[in-house]
């Protein structure tokens, strides 16, 4: 990933999402999830220093409950301590599925208008519910303020997107390649 990462900033490329754990995977063995978590959180602890130094931003995309405490202590310290970065944004697909995005931003945009209808109710008959349409969907998503993706680049010879950022690849280009990462 590093290489990548390297090669992608070098050629003015601002942002990148690495899937590292589908929320599919938790079907896996507990030993091999145990090694998986063990594995992200040694590195992300190793790189967010030498990550913070060259300006990239480290972000999480995904559910942080049910990741073991440690990895998601290593998360939230790496998006903190690279949080004011803007030569690139690195995402880190975590705990992630496609469908829960949307669902979770659904159930985010429910309660906002089940809170402007109460506010309606009770303080300001003339207050209005929040207009919908797809920017404005899009700011509940786990992407939020990053722009949809022109390139998917999928690797190890799936033709399958396994439910990854299926709101934001709408119109993106795809590449498939038989090479695993």
């Amino acid at each position: 990933i590093r290489s990548t990462g390297e090669y992608l900033a070098n050629h003015q490329v601002k942002y990148l999402t690495v899937y590292g754990f589908s929320t599919e995977n938790w079907n896996r063995p507990p030993g091999e999830l145990e090694v998986l978590f063990h594995l992200f959180t040694e590195i992300l602890n190793k790189e967010a220093p030498e990550l913070n130094r060259r300006g990239v931003k480290i972000r999480h995309l995904g559910r942080l409950d049910g990741l073991p405490p440690d990895m998601q202590m290593a998360l939230n310290r790496a998006v903190e301590l690279t949080s004011d970065n803007t030569s690139m944004t690195l995402s880190f697909a975590v705990n992630y599925g496609g469908r829960q995005e949307i669902l979770d931003a659904v159930g985010q945009l429910v309660k906002e208008v089940s809170l402007s209808k109460a506010v309606r109710l009770i303080v300001d008959e003339e207050a209005t519910l929040p207009e919908i349409d797809e920017k404005s969907f899009s700011h509940y998503l786990y992407t939020d303020g990053i722009p949809d993706i022109d390139l998917l680049i999928r690797t190890g010879g799936e033709l399958r997107l396994s439910n990854f950022l299926i709101w934001q690849t709408a119109y993106s280009e795809y590449y498939f390649t038989p090479v695993l990462w």
